[in-house]
């Protein structure tokens, strides 16, 4: 990791010169869009992080420093915390296990006794808004858990800001996702009765600019603060009024009471690119009217001229950045609950046990560039090169069994960056123009990587390598291997061909042309599975 530095066009102001900020979550929705704004505002910024390499191609990544440790972790927190003038909280599990409201109560506890114990001057929260007048015990799990959060941090004996916000509007956000995908792809739809539950949902920029704003507030300010954009709508009128800034025809929307929240994770699930683990506590939160009951925040961070920003401008900005390919963050930033993180065995007589692999190679007639730029576009819209319908399947097979599947799509349609989400992938390494590495998200009894491999032989002419590699776990997965094993020659075979034939087709036809071979597969994809594949292409 390169060591921090100032940015020449970042000018610290009298108030934020040579102060350090913490970051926690700097993979995140939220933390991977706070660092910049704090390197803008004049601080300088160290980010903590379990694989510091995933921070690695974030465009602000040579300006701030770079500390592997977890929160649950005390020694690690203590070399990450030394120096820290201000220290942002925001982290959560997200996992629907059992016991992550106690992972979440032991992450808290840790954090505040290390801050307080390195002279931290402030902690910053970001929470969940809850209802008023509501008893804890009768919050979702997940909007109980938050709360206990900021009352363990509020009680550190550091002076602490807790932020509780509602639905968080921008490009990329779940809660964006999940209601732009509810309306874009139903104009009918039968949904839960939280529709008609009252909710104040706020931009993204609004609560950047709160978070980096509360980093200046006076120490003898120790407490919440609900934020909150200036409307307050039911989940109807928020879908009512997407499609009106979308320019979608008026869609028909029929509350039904008896869909609980599980049944309402997983037709979310099914409809938007959300997986069920995640879209519960999204659903679970929306059951209750969550609405602010004050706006002393601004206080301590005036509201500019036209902030906080209207609901349908908060939309109109976050639909600008999706269509112009401008998503900086995504929900999908941050790991998958449950995720493997095992590392990728790199012996060929690894002693782990068995590792299985499916390697091709093709030379093509394309220069080495040529080549690398189809291997980093694939996925996504470009889809996988191979036998669509197989891909949609395995697809539909893991949305049904809880995953993630195939629409998670792209955060770039060009470009890839350590830890991006691809699909049911996540980009494990990069190396560019030379090898890309996938590990798979998807739900396996096992663990699975994909590597793809860019050489030149000086000629001209370059050779595609691939490795799919899978290390089984007990006898399912030795199962799985081998049932899947008579079809490697089509969905792998086919896979190294047909990269090889796009790229040729791109270094024969131009750098200006798109990849013919990438629109006819793709276009094979929608028909064979339009729900899946073809909700990508009109991202």
């Amino acid at each position: 990791m390169a060591p921090r530095t100032r940015s020449s066009s970042s000018v610290p102001s009298s108030s934020s010169a040579g102060e350090l900020c913490l970051v926690t979550g700097p993979g995140g929705y939220i933390g991977g869009r706070l660092v910049p704004e704090l390197l803008d505002a004049g601080y300088s910024v160290r980010c903590l992080a379990r694989t510091p390499a995933h921070l690695r191609d974030h465009p602000w990544a040579d300006r701030v420093e770079t500390v592997r440790g977890d929160v649950t972790d005390a020694e690690s927190l203590r070399p990450a915390l030394r120096g820290v003038r201000v220290a942002y909280y925001l982290v959560h599990s997200m996992s629907s296990g059992r016991d992550f409201e106690e992972t979440d109560r032991l992450a808290a506890r840790t954090f505040a006794a290390e801050a307080r114990a390195a002279g931290v001057r402030r902690i910053v929260y970001l929470g969940g808004l809850t209802p008023a007048g509501l008893p804890e015990d009768q919050l979702s799990p997940h909007l109980r858990s938050r709360a206990e959060v900021g009352r363990i941090l509020l009680a550190s004996g550091v002076p602490t800001t807790v932020l509780r916000a509602a639905v968080v509007i921008g490009s990329g956000s779940a809660s964006f996702e999940m209601l732009r995908y509810l309306t874009e792809r139903l104009p009918v739809m039968v949904t839960p009765s939280w529709v008609g539950t009252r909710v104040q949902p706020i931009a993204v920029r609004d609560v950047l600019r709160y978070l980096v704003g509360s980093a200046g507030m006076p120490s003898d300010v120790s407490r919440t603060f609900d934020i909150g954009g200036p409307d307050v709508l039911t989940y109807r009128e928020m879908m009512e009024r997407y499609a009106r800034v979308a320019r979608l025809p008026r869609r028909l929307i029929l509350p039904v009471p008896m869909l609980t929240p599980r049944l309402s994770s997983q037709w979310i699930g099914l409809v938007t690119p959300v997986p069920a683990a995640l879209a519960r506590p999204l659903a679970e939160s929306l059951r209750y009217e969550v609405v602010c009951a004050e706006h002393d925040i601004a206080g301590h961070v005036p509201d500019p001229p036209g902030a906080p920003l209207p609901f349908d401008r908060a939309l109109t900005l976050a639909l600008q950045r999706v269509r112009e390919a401008q998503v900086i963050t995504r929900w999908s930033s941050a790991a998958v609950p449950g995720a493997p993180s095992d590392p990728l065995p790199t012996d060929p007589d690894w002693a782990g046990g068995s590792l299985y692999t499916d390697e091709r190679q093709r030379y093509v007639a394309a220069g080495r560039e040529d080549l690398w730029r189809v291997v980093e576009g694939i996925g996504g819209e470009n889809g996988w090169y191979s036998f669509p319908l197989a891909w949609a399947l395995r697809g539909w097979i893991d949305r049904l069994s809880g995953g993630v599947g195939l629409r998670r799509g792209r955060r770039d349609a060009a470009r890839l960056r350590v830890g991006d989400a691809l699909d049911f992938w996540r980009v494990e390494e990069i190396e560019r123009e030379s090898m890309l590495r996938l590990r798979a998200e998807m739900r396996l009894p096992g663990l699975a990587w994909l590597e793809m491999y860019v050489e030149h032989d000086g000629d001209g002419r370059s050779t595609y390598r691939q490795r799919a590699l899978f290390h089984p776990r007990g006898l399912a997965g030795q199962l799985y291997w081998w049932s899947v094993a008579p079809f490697h020659a089509v969905v792998f075979g086919g896979m190294a061909r047909r990269i090889a034939g796009a790229a040729e087709e791109f270094a024969l036809y131009g750098r200006g042309t798109p990849f013919r071979r990438a629109g006819v597969l793709a276009s094979v994809a929608v028909a064979a599975c339009p729900a899946d594949a073809g909700s990508r292409l009109r991202q």
